[in-house]
């Protein structure tokens, strides 16, 4: 689902989303990690699965993923806690997302870890701590972030 293109950015920039998101899923190399986190929530938003695969670690990709399949949650809002650079090649982002699976709202809060090589940044894997509120859960409703939810793991080699 391609966002209509005065609409705002679904990853909450109050940017249209022709001036934000949209432009890093046509294949603009995101400018840090935290752009590539905001596009990673909206290409979730707007079940854009190449994009997804295509900014995930070759080290830690799946095979495939299924933004929109059956339990797929429906995304209510992001907010960026905060962006790190950790190395000359490699941050941090947190985040929390708000979304809604099955009627009931929920939170998943991550620290995820990005590393970019030759310009483009790529999601690796995240942390979930704990969040502070009662109501809160600290995974999404697969157990798996934001950015692996309804991901198939990568086919194991060898004899097992």
């Amino acid at each position: 689902m391609k966002q209509p293109a005065k609409s705002a950015c679904p990853c909450g920039s109050e940017l249209p989303y022709t001036e934000c998101c949209g432009p890093l899923h046509d294949g603009a190399a995101a400018p840090d990690a935290a752009a590539l986190m905001r596009s990673r929530y909206c290409a979730y938003v707007l079940a854009i699965e190449l994009y997804l695969l295509s900014t995930w670690h070759p080290s830690t990709r799946p095979t495939q993923i299924d933004p929109d399949g059956a339990l797929a949650p429906q995304w209510l809002g992001l907010q960026v806690r905060r962006h790190v650079t950790t190395g000359a090649a490699s941050a941090i982002v947190e985040f929390v997302a708000r979304y809604r699976v099955g009627g009931r709202a929920q939170r998943l809060h991550e620290i995820s870890h990005f590393v970019q090589q030759a310009g483009r940044w790529y999601y690796v894997d995240g942390e979930f701590p704990a969040l502070t509120s009662k109501s809160s859960a600290a995974k999404s409703p697969a157990g798996k972030s934001p950015t692996s939810i309804r991901a198939k793991p990568p086919a194991k080699g060898g004899n097992d």
